[in-house]
């Protein structure tokens, strides 16, 4: 049995520290650099086996040292790759993240050539083994068929929306039951609204729980009768914050595989996020369940 499926962007991920951005073009030195895995879907598949979920990860990688790369970092993580396709002749996405003291990013990404977009080879098999599915919008006729056979299977959707979703994102929100935007991915979906209206008209568009993660501002979200319900986030002394939407992804959608109430998959999700944020990397600062538990606890006891 799998609490969770994740489908979707897979990378690898070049990392480099630096003091603070430029306030124009020029060269600068790294304090450090570090190769890791990335991808919005397989960071979240990752989160969530640290959390102590059996997960696998289905999608598409190319035939060179960054698909290999990518791949073995999952096996480490006991996530089940059966799903992960190797594209003869296809180049591997890859992303340069630049970090600088504060914790703060910016990432710049190439989505890969040549990857397969048939989503029909994928292990349909597994999904009558799965408590739930996540996915992202950089594969959307994969993520669109999965939602689909999800939702016939009666398994629960969780949908990551980030910027340039694309013209699938009408499909993607009327087949999922949870959509978690990011505020760039809010903002392009609903421009000009504020974003409990934008929350609104994702909810029209099809999904049951539309929410947005609000960095520093915390989870907004709203329940089924409409209210706008909000997890305020964690206070920590933020070392990266590369991959902590990611981080709250997996949490989230673990929490929605185990039949938690929506307030306590935001809550989990929140906690992963913060511990990520406190180590350098897009992966190294994903908390197992012990220290997540610890971390929630410990937060629980101050209020």
């Amino acid at each position: 049995m799998f609490d969770l499926i994740c489908l979707g962007h897979a990378a690898l991920d070049r990392v480099y520290s630096i003091a603070a951005f430029p306030p124009e073009p020029t060269k600068l030195r790294a304090t450090q650099a570090m190769e890791v895995g990335g991808g919005m879907a397989a960071t979240a598949a990752v989160a969530a086996a640290r959390l102590g979920g059996r997960v696998a990860f289905w999608g598409r990688v190319g035939d060179d040292a960054a698909g290999a790369a990518v791949r073995d970092g999952l096996v480490a993580e006991g996530i089940d790759v059966r799903g992960l396709r190797t594209c003869q002749g296809a180049v591997t996405s890859t992303s340069a993240v630049i970090v600088d003291a504060a914790g703060e990013r910016m990432i710049v990404t190439h989505l890969g050539e040549g990857l397969d977009d048939d989503p029909a080879g994928l292990p349909w098999p597994m999904l009558a083994q799965a408590r739930a599915v996540l996915v992202d919008v950089r594969w959307p006729a994969g993520s669109l068929a999965l939602l689909r056979a999800a939702r016939a299977a009666g398994v629960p959707g969780v949908l990551d929306v980030e910027m340039m979703a694309g013209a699938a994102l009408a499909e993607l929100l009327d087949a999922t039951d949870h959509a978690v935007f990011s505020r760039p991915g809010l903002a392009e979906f609903a421009p000009g609204l504020p974003e409990p209206d934008g929350l609104a008209k994702a909810r029209a568009a099809g999904a049951a729980v539309p929410g947005v993660t609000q960095g520093e501002h915390g989870y907004l979200w709203l329940d089924p009768a409409g209210r706008a319900r909000r997890q305020p986030a964690f206070a920590v002394r933020a070392v990266d914050t590369t991959g902590a939407g990611d981080a709250f992804h997996g949490a989230y959608a673990l929490g929605v595989a185990r039949g938690l109430e929506v307030a306590d998959c935001a809550r989990q999700g929140a906690g992963a996020a913060a511990l990520k944020c406190t180590r350098p990397g897009t992966r190294a600062g994903l908390p197992d369940g012990a220290a997540l538990s610890a971390f929630l606890a410990e937060r629980a006891a101050a209020v």
